[in-house]
């Protein structure tokens, strides 16, 4: 269901107005944009999404909200683990199923905690898969409140149940990636999306399903176009001046993110607020120098690659 074809998977930011509530305004046109960009898919209810700073209700309303926009045109995951006892994850994970989403994400780092054994977290993962009715899920490395990564053993168990369609991998190592890709042979609608741009073209060429990045929420049909035409050999110059790109810009696009990335949406006209919940740090004038930079840039990337603005 997911994996139909590589692409890209955006992790949505969430617009807040001037008083700190959900702009569904600019959810509704930034929901466009990532669809005019070609986005394979939808990650709602993210990190970028700052959900852990957003109320139960804000969660399943903004999913929704997403889900009416798209209308289909697209798969849609979501976040539905968030802590506590696994019948209490369990519980929310059917309450966003139940908003339409097509698979529920589950963070990693929030069924054991950091000391806590594999073997523990095994038994959780199963325990959760029990008691959420044959719900398609997808795992998430999410970085907070620790990053808990999965071994290729375990995503290759996991994945052969059936339950797990997807998976965002932080793991930032092309070798593991490639090992964890075998989960794939057990059930064909699996697809492992990756989140580390600094091997985004070897991790498609390897056989992922596609990427889901932060640098979606700068330049989506960048990425859409590196998804496009990473394995053209009449285009390995281009791919390659693609690649080098990411990784000669990655450091700023992290820096008091998501700040910078609605920032830089006003650049492109989005009338999108810079405001955000989560404490991410100082929009600096250094940073914002640096981003003025990098959209400059990428907008000569972008004429040179002849890629359309949707923005």
């Amino acid at each position: 269901m997911i994996k139909s074809a590589k692409g890209f998977i955006p992790v949505m930011l969430t617009p807040f107005k001037n008083n700190g509530d959900i702009d569904y305004d600019i959810l509704t046109q930034l929901t466009e944009i990532y669809l005019k960009a070609g986005s394979a898919g939808l990650f709602a209810n993210c990190l970028s999404s700052e959900m852990f700073e957003l109320e139960d209700e804000e969660k399943l309303q903004a999913i929704k909200h997403i889900i009416k926009v798209v209308d289909g045109a697209v798969p849609v995951v979501a976040t539905g683990t968030f802590g506590g006892l696994i019948s209490k994850q369990a519980d929310f994970v059917k309450r966003v199923k139940d908003t339409g989403a097509d698979a529920v994400i589950v963070i990693t780092s929030l069924l054991a905690e950091e000391s806590e054994p594999d073997e523990l977290f095994n038994e959780r993962v199963f325990e959760l898969f029990d008691k959420t009715d044959n719900i398609p899920l997808g795992f998430y490395e999410c970085p907070v409140p620790y990053k808990r990564l999965l071994s290729p053993q375990q995503l290759i168990d996991f994945v052969a149940t059936g339950r797990v369609i997807y998976h965002k991998d932080t793991c930032l190592d092309i070798d593991i990636v490639k090992a964890k890709l075998k989960a794939g042979d057990a059930n064909p609608n699996f697809g492992l999306y990756d989140a580390y741009m600094g091997h985004a073209v070897k991790t498609l060429q390897a056989g992922s399903a596609g990427l889901s990045c932060i640098q979606g929420n700068f330049f989506p049909e960048l990425i859409v176009w590196l998804c496009e035409n990473y394995a053209d050999q009449s285009m390995e110059t281009e791919v390659n001046r693609v690649q080098q790109f990411l990784i000669d810009n990655m450091d700023v696009m992290h820096n008091v993110y998501p700040i910078v990335a609605k920032y830089w949406l006003t650049k492109r006209g989005l009338n999108i607020s810079t405001i955000t919940r989560r404490n991410v740090g100082v929009f600096y004038p250094s940073i914002r120098k640096q981003i003025e930079s990098l959209y400059a840039n990428y907008s000569d990337l972008r004429n040179k690659l002849e890629i359309k603005n949707y923005l």
